[in-house]
Formats: structure tokens, C-alpha cells, sequence
């Protein structure tokens, strides 16, 4: 859009006295989706579900194992090597010693973060592949035909038109 348009639809609004807010939208009768006669439902399949749960309980693991420098070289009081060697620093006055405590809490405090988002998103992936799973199988239950085999989606599509 040139500016000039800009200024023109500006000036066209400004004539008109409405200035409040108009939402743009698709017609009642084309629905949304894309433009491909695809319905524009989220569709997800279990293994999508699984895979991504998965993916997000592997980083965990790589991030719980990897990221743990507070506790990496821990001796008999339960001090890792990198707070050793803060305090070590701090007895012999340096200031290092201080700002390395530091960043060894500031690491662990978001390296717990990260690891409680990844332990959140593939508990709630696992968590929704089970209880999708549950309600398909409701589903399949409740949707039979008279001889007792699954409805037909050609069935069940005269429901909705």
C-alpha cells in the first residue's frame, strides 16, 4: 500500500465520522479453512501428539543431564566444582568468587525453568493422547449402526450439512 493510499482511506474514514473498530471477516457461507476446500479444522494425529511428547521428554533428560554445573564435580559436603571454586576465590578475596556464585544461581534458577516447560509439554502431550484416545473410543461406542459396526463418516456427514 502506497502512502498516498494510506492518507486517502485515512481522509475517507475521517469524512464518514466511523471510527470504530471493524473486524475483516470471511462470509457466513464461505466458512474458513484454506482456500483448497480444506476444512480449516486443527487436525492432530496421535502420532503427532506422541512424537512432539517425546521430542519434549528426550530435551528434558539432555537438558537435566547437561545443564547441571551446580552439582557437576560434587564433593563429600555436596558442593559442585564450580561453588568450590567460588568459594575458593571468595577465601582468597576476590570479587570473582561472588559473581560466579552468582551466575551459578542465576543458571540453575532458568535451566529449572526450561526444564519445567519441557516437563510441562510432554506431560500435557501424553496427558491429551490418552485422554483423546479415551473420548474416540466413547465415541466409537455410542456411534453405531443398527448391525453394530462403526458408523460410516458418509453417515454421519448427512448430520452436519
Amino acid at each position: 500500500m502506497a502512502w498516498d493510499e494510506w492518507e486517502q482511506l485515512k481522509a475517507g474514514v475521517a469524512e464518514s465520522g466511523s471510527t470504530g473498530m471493524r473486524l475483516n471477516q470471511l462470509a457466513a457461507d464461505g466458512g474458513g479453512g484454506g482456500g483448497s476446500g480444506v476444512a480449516g479444522d486443527l487436525v492432530v494425529n496421535q502420532d503427532d501428539l506422541g512424537a512432539v511428547g517425546h521430542d519434549a521428554f528426550t530435551l528434558y533428560e539432555d537438558l537435566r543431564t547437561g545443564t547441571d554445573i551446580a552439582g557437576a564435580g560434587m564433593n563429600k559436603d555436596g558442593a559442585g566444582s564450580t561453588m568450590q571454586a567460588a568459594a575458593s576465590l571468595k577465601a582468597h578475596g576476590f570479587a570473582m568468587g561472588s559473581a560466579l556464585e552468582l551466575t551459578v544461581d542465576v543458571w540453575t534458577s532458568q535451566s529449572k525453568a526450561v526444564l519445567q516447560a519441557c516437563a510441562h509439554i510432554s506431560n500435557h502431550l501424553d496427558y491429551s493422547k490418552k485422554l483423546h484416545a479415551e473420548d474416540d473410543a466413547k465415541i466409537a461406542a455410542v456411534l453405531r449402526s443398527r448391525d453394530g459396526l462403526a458408523e460410516s463418516v458418509s453417515e454421519l456427514s448427512k448430520y452436519f450439512k
